[in-house]
C-alpha cells in the first residue's frame, strides 16, 4: 500500500460521488482517515457500517475542524451554502473542493468565502450511475474516467496540485479547464442528454395514458436511452437552473435539429433521413 497523500479527508454528502471518492482513496492508501457529514443520519450510519467512512461527524463544524481536505459532494444548489457554513471552522491550510457538474457560478461564489490560508479548488469528476446513497459507492467508479478541475487566477498552485494528486490516486485522468468553458461543454454532452431523457419519458408516459400498457412493451433502446432519467431529480433541477444559460442554448440547438428531422419525416424525404442518420452514426461511432 502506498504512502498516504493526506491524513484526514472530510466528505460532505456521503453518496455515490462522495462515498466512491472515499472508497477509492482508502483502497489506494491515499488517506488515513475519512470523516463523513450528511443530513441523512441513516445514510451516514450505513456508510460507517459499510466502511465507506471511518468516523461520523455530529455536525458540519465538527466534521471539518481537523480536515486537511474537504470534499463537498452535495447537489450543486447546496454547495455554496455548505462552504459558507463550513468556512469559519476550517483549519489553516485546509483545501475545499467539490464534485459539482456546474462550475462558473460555484467557483465565483465559493472562492470569496474562504478564510485566509484556506483554499478552494473547483472540480467535477466525469463519472456516475443512476444510483445514489452510500450503498451505491464503489472504489472503481473513477478508474480511467476524466476529472475536470477549474482553477482561476486566485487558485493556490499547491492546493491545485494536491487535489490533482488525490483524483489521480482515485484512478482519474485529470484535466484543467476554465469554468465557463466547462459549463458550455457539459451543457452539451451531459446536461442536454439528461433533459432529453426526462422529456422522452414524459412523452411516452402521456402516450401510455391513451394506449394501455404501452410501457410494458419498452425494449432495450428505450430502457438504455432513458436510464439517466432515473438520476436524482433534485440534483438535476439544480443543474438545470444553475447552468440555464448554456443549457438553453443547447436546448435551442437540439430543438432546431429535431424540428428539421420532424419536417423531413412529414414530407417523406427518405434520402435526407438516411443521410441524417448516416452522419449521426459516423459521429457517434467516432466517440472514444
Amino acid at each position: 500500500m502506498s504512502q498516504a497523500i493526506i491524513t484526514t479527508l472530510t466528505v460532505v454528502g456521503v453518496g455515490l460521488i462522495g462515498g466512491s471518492f472515499s472508497r477509492a482513496l482508502k483502497a489506494a492508501g491515499a488517506v488515513e482517515r475519512v470523516i463523513g457529514v450528511d443530513q441523512d443520519a441513516d445514510n451516514l450510519a450505513l456508510a460507517l457500517r459499510l466502511g465507506v467512512i471511518d468516523e461520523v461527524a455530529p455536525s458540519l463544524a465538527e466534521g471539518v475542524r481537523a480536515a486537511q481536505v474537504v470534499f463537498v459532494a452535495v447537489p450543486v444548489g447546496s454547495v455554496t451554502a455548505v462552504v459558507a457554513q463550513a468556512a469559519p471552522f476550517l483549519p489553516p491550510g485546509c483545501i475545499v473542493t467539490d464534485g459539482g457538474s456546474v462550475k462558473e457560478e460555484l467557483v465565483q461564489a465559493c472562492e470569496p468565502l474562504m478564510p485566509a490560508d484556506t483554499f478552494f479548488v473547483g472540480g467535477h469528476p466525469i463519472a456516475g450511475t443512476e444510483h445514489s446513497g452510500a450503498a451505491a459507492a464503489f472504489a472503481e467508479l473513477y478508474q480511467g474516467r476524466r476529472c475536470i478541475l477549474t482553477p482561476t487566477a486566485f487558485t493556490d498552485t499547491a492546493a491545485l496540485n494536491l487535489v490533482r494528486s488525490l483524483w489521480q490516486a482515485a484512478g482519474s485522468r485529470v484535466e484543467c479547464m476554465e469554468a465557463a468553458t466547462h459549463d458550455r461543454v457539459f451543457a452539451a454532452v451531459s446536461h442536454l442528454p439528461h433533459m432529453v431523457a426526462y422529456a422522452l419519458v414524459h412523452a411516452v408516459a402521456r402516450s401510455a395514458e391513451e394506449e394501455e400498457n404501452i410501457l410494458a412493451f419498452s425494449a432495450g433502446g428505450f430502457r438504455d436511452f432513458t436510464r439517466i432519467a432515473s438520476s436524482d431529480p433534485a440534483m438535476w433541477r439544480d443543474i438545470a437552473l444553475m447552468n440555464r444559460g448554456a443549457l438553453l442554448d443547447m436546448l435551442d440547438r437540439y430543438s432546431a435539429e429535431f424540428n428539421a428531422l420532424r419536417e423531413r419525416v412529414a414530407t417523406g424525404d427518405g434520402p435526407w433521413l438516411e443521410e441524417f442518420f448516416h452522419t449521426s452514426k459516423r459521429l457517434r461511432d467516432g466517440i472514444r
